[in-house]
């Protein structure tokens, strides 16, 4: 059974774009449970940023200013 935590984070990576959503969903089914505490906390700050921004950070079409959220960026990238 998926922990609170897991499924709480599942619905907040329920987006307004469908490629967002496709590529959030890949990664919880493929790396949210590996994460460790630091990861989980760039996951969540990656989260908060609006849509677009985020899939531009994905596509790599904008630099990432806080680098210590790049091994989780890392990660979507590869999703």
């Amino acid at each position: 059974m998926k922990s609170k935590e897991f499924e709480r984070a599942r619905w907040r990576c329920r987006r307004g774009m469908l490629e967002l959503d496709i590529i959030l969903q890949r990664f919880m089914d493929n790396h949210y449970c590996q994460l460790s505490a630091d990861e989980l906390q760039q996951f969540d700050r990656l989260l908060i940023l609006p849509d677009n921004d985020l899939w531009d950070l994905i596509c790599a079409r904008e630099t990432l200013r806080e680098e210590n959220l790049m091994p989780v960026l890392s990660l979507l990238q590869k999703c």
